[in-house]
Order: C-alpha cells, then sequence, then structure tokens
C-alpha cells in the first residue's frame, strides 16, 4: 500500500473500531483532555491482544510541555523496557530543551533501549524552536519518523512547512501530518505536503452507557471513540488519492 493511516486510540474500543475499519497502525494513548499520556500495562497487553495491526504506545509522562525531571526520565525508559516486553511494534516520544532544542541525548536513551521497536518523535517537534534543525538532530538520533502538525495547530495550515521538511529530509526519515486530519481535507494535505503517511484520532463523542447519573455530581459521562465511518472515509480517499498518482505516473 503506498501509504499508511495511523489512528490515535485512547481506549480499547478505539483499538478494535481502528483495526476493523482498515488502518495500519494505533498510537495508543491516555487522557485525550491532555494530549496523551502512557497508558496502563494492563491497556497495552489487551491491545496487543485485541490488534493484528502495530501498536505504538505513547511514552509521555504527563500533559503539559515537553521537558521533563530525572524521576520522569527513568520512569520513561520503565515504560519503554514494558512495551518491548509486550512486543509492541514502537513507541511514540519525544524530549526537548529549555531552549527549545531537541534533548538529543534522553531521546537517544529511548531509542537505543527501544531497539528493535520503531521509534516516532511525536508533537514536541512542532514546539521546537527551529524544525529543521529539529530535524536533522531526530534523524542522527534514529527515529523512523516524525509526527508533525508543521508547527501549527492543524495540519492544513501547517502544510507548506510539512512540504519543506520532507524535501530536506530526502527519504531519510518519514514526515506524518497529525492534528485536524478529516475526511473533508485529507486529500488537500496529502496534495500540499506530499505525504505518504498520516495520523488521526478521528475522534467522536459517545454519551456512555450508564441508566442512572447521579444529580448531585458535575460533569457528564462522555467518551471520546475512533469514528469507523471516518477512518473508512479517509482510508477511501487515500486509496483513491493515490491510485491516480501510480496511474498518472504509468500512463498507458
Amino acid at each position: 500500500m503506498p501509504f499508511q493511516l495511523e489512528i490515535c486510540c485512547f481506549n480499547l474500543e478505539s483499538v478494535k473500531i481502528a483495526a476493523d475499519a482498515g488502518a495500519q497502525r494505533i498510537e495508543l494513548c491516555a487522557d485525550p483532555h491532555g494530549g496523551g499520556t502512557t497508558p496502563g500495562l494492563g491497556m497495552i497487553k489487551t491491545a496487543k491482544e485485541l490488534s493484528l495491526i502495530e501498536v505504538y504506545p505513547i511514552i509521555r509522562p504527563r500533559g503539559g510541555d515537553f521537558l521533563y525531571s530525572e524521576q520522569e526520565f527513568e520512569s520513561m525508559l520503565s515504560d519503554v523496557a514494558l512495551c518491548k516486553q509486550l512486543d509492541c511494534e514502537g513507541i511514540v516520544t519525544g524530549i526537548l530543551r529549555q531552549d527549545g532544542s531537541v534533548d538529543k541525548k534522553r531521546t537517544a536513551k529511548l531509542v537505543d533501549l527501544a531497539y528493535p521497536m520503531g521509534v516516532t518523535f511525536h508533537r514536541a517537534f512542532d514546539w521546537s524552536k527551529d524544525p529543521f534543525e529539529a530535524l536533522e538532530d531526530i534523524i542522527e538520533i534514529g527515529c523512523e519518523r516524525i509526527l508533525t502538525s508543521g508547527q501549527m495547530p492543524m495540519a492544513i495550515d501547517g502544510a507548506p512547512l510539512i512540504r519543506d521538511l520532507i524535501r530536506q529530509a530526502d527519504l531519510r526519515i518519514i514526515l506524518m501530518p497529525g492534528s485536524g486530519l478529516r475526511a473533508h481535507n485529507i486529500i488537500a494535505i496529502a496534495e500540499k505536503t506530499q505525504a505518504e503517511e498520516f495520523h488521526t484520532s478521528a475522534r467522536a463523542r459517545v454519551p456512555g452507557h450508564m441508566q442512572y447519573l447521579n444529580p448531585s455530581m458535575d460533569g457528564e459521562y462522555e467518551t471520546v471513540l475512533a469514528d469507523r465511518t471516518e477512518i473508512k472515509a479517509i482510508l477511501e480517499l487515500l486509496a483513491s488519492h493515490f491510485a491516480n498518482l501510480v496511474s498518472n505516473e504509468n500512463p498507458q
């Protein structure tokens, strides 16, 4: 297949939905409201049992910035080792320094420990001071891909930078657009970036199944789930787009 679609999943039901819908890879996360943090051991283990496609847990000990204490870094090392023991295909992680540069020393330790698992450098990249310098640092560290929105909140707006980064990378690493990808804009993003891998949560908010809600308690029972229909629509659009590219390259 000339393209790959990764689905960010925040629960096990979304893992099943993404795999059944035809996605190629899962980024497994906890805490959708905090931007995604490391899922628990049980969740990772069960996700591997539920899915035949690649599972990449995120290694991020908390929400917020990407500057971590020594204790947080030690916990990240432990989480990488656990993912390795559970035969995950890869991990998603990233660490920055105070000046906005990539923390090459610490990230390299995570990459080395993860081997032979693959490593995606996540959207910490979008908070880096110099994306072109960060790209070279991440290539040197040995990551296989970078998840990025082009240093904009939404990938559609960061598409020109993503395209420039793909040109600079020159097949040395994969640049994967993510943030705000949906069926209505996926082809525009594909065309503007020339990317071949794409990332989305394809999320939908669905009500919980509780019949009783305590009126004295604040909050709502609502779940963020991957939307099967949305995933299938994105896959169909990408399949058609890349088939047309091949056809145009090889006219009869």
